[in-house]
C-alpha cells in the first residue's frame, strides 16, 4: 500500500479512491458525509482489496 494513499484515506476518503468508478467515489462521499468514520472504513477497505486484486 502507498503510505501516501491510506493518510489520504484518513484525511479525505474520497480522495484515496479516485481511480476507481464514479459509484464508489460517490458510495465513500455519502459515507463521509454521514460520519467521518465510515468513510475512512470504506476507503481504506477499498484501497486494501486493490492490493489483493493485484497481488492475486
Amino acid at each position: 500500500m502507498d503510505i501516501r494513499r491510506l493518510v489520504l484515506a484518513v484525511i479525505l476518503p474520497p480522495a484515496a479512491v479516485t481511480n476507481k468508478e464514479a459509484g464508489t467515489i460517490m458510495l465513500t462521499g455519502i459515507l463521509t458525509v454521514f460520519g467521518w468514520l465510515p468513510g475512512v472504513a470504506a476507503a481504506l477497505f477499498l484501497i486494501s482489496q486493490e492490493k489483493r486484486q493485484t497481488s492475486a
